[in-house]
């Protein structure tokens, strides 16, 4: 199952394929909704997303910032953006793909079989010469895709601190974060104990297109994950972790999402929390 898409290809199938849905995911962390930059320049026929009202539900803290939405919810959201059973999904943002994986492995998870992130993101289609447009588009015809949450793996609080001690629980936060240097956001600094730092940053290259299967298996495998013992991804909120579990899908991996991560975790008092380095990682 394919995970990314390049700009010339994206653009080669829009010509000549009528059931090519483009996404438009961006967003940033504490930052105002991205309708602004996608009416300023968007891939043209791309729908606006907005991660924190369609991709996300709300709660209590304890839940985390972005707990995963009721699934009738996503399938609502969904329709509105025209998907079909069967459609071809492209999801692209302007922060490296970051915030894009969400959507990426949320209607993944949701059962939607054909999703790809566009690599390199929105700076590889404006690098590629391709057009933009601007303003609103015109609003997509309603979709009737059916939507059902199970196909990909996630995890509690309680089987996160397991993986963190019997397998492999990675960090997709900064390293700053993880090590409890700063915490911008949420109420506790530092980590899940056992826990590995491998910030999502490392899973791209200069012109932040992923880095190829190769490099970033062996970069996953030096953190100790193999194939054989479980392996589990968090960050602050849901978000990033699904940039680290698309770079895993690329290697090879098969990794367990945590989405209440950080977030829930550290409003939870029960929970211990660790701070500094990470621990030596075994083969």
């Amino acid at each position: 199952m394919h995970t990314l898409i390049s700009a010339d290809d994206l653009s080669r199938r829009l010509d000549g394929r009528d059931d090519i849905r483009v996404l438009d995911v961006r967003w940033r962390l504490g930052g105002p909704p991205g309708l602004g930059e996608y009416r300023a320049g968007h891939i043209p026929g791309a729908v606006y997303v907005d991660l924190d009202t369609e991709l996300a539900g709300h709660g209590a803290p304890e839940e985390g910032r972005h707990p995963l939405p009721v699934v009738a919810d996503l399938q609502a959201a969904a329709r509105r953006w025209g998907l079909h059973d069967g459609d071809t999904v492209v999801v692209y943002d302007d922060l490296g793909s970051q915030s894009a994986a969400r959507a990426w492995w949320l209607l993944r998870h949701a059962g939607m079989g054909d999703v790809l992130l566009l690599d390199g993101a929105l700076a590889a289609w404006r690098s590629a010469g391709l057009p933009l447009a601007g303003g609103d588009e015109a609003r997509p015809v309603a979709g009737t895709v059916h939507l059902a949450y199970g196909a990909l793996a996630t995890i509690d609080a309680d089987t996160a601190a397991a993986i963190a001690r019997t397998g492999i629980l990675l960090d997709a936060r900064a390293g700053a974060r993880y090590r409890g240097e700063t915490e911008p956001i949420d109420p506790r600094a530092g980590h899940i104990p056992g826990a590995i730092s491998a910030p999502t940053s490392d899973n791209l290259r200069a012109d932040g297109r992923f880095r190829p299967a190769e490099e970033l298996r062996e970069r996953f495998e030096a953190l100790g994950v193999t194939a054989m013992r479980p392996v589990g991804v968090y960050c602050g909120s849901g978000v990033t972790a699904a940039h680290e579990a698309a770079a895993l899908a690329i290697a090879g991996f098969v990794p367990y999402l945590y989405p209440g991560s950080w977030s829930q975790w550290s409003n939870l008092p029960d929970r211990p929390v660790e701070t500094g380095e990470a621990p030596p990682t075994t083969g």
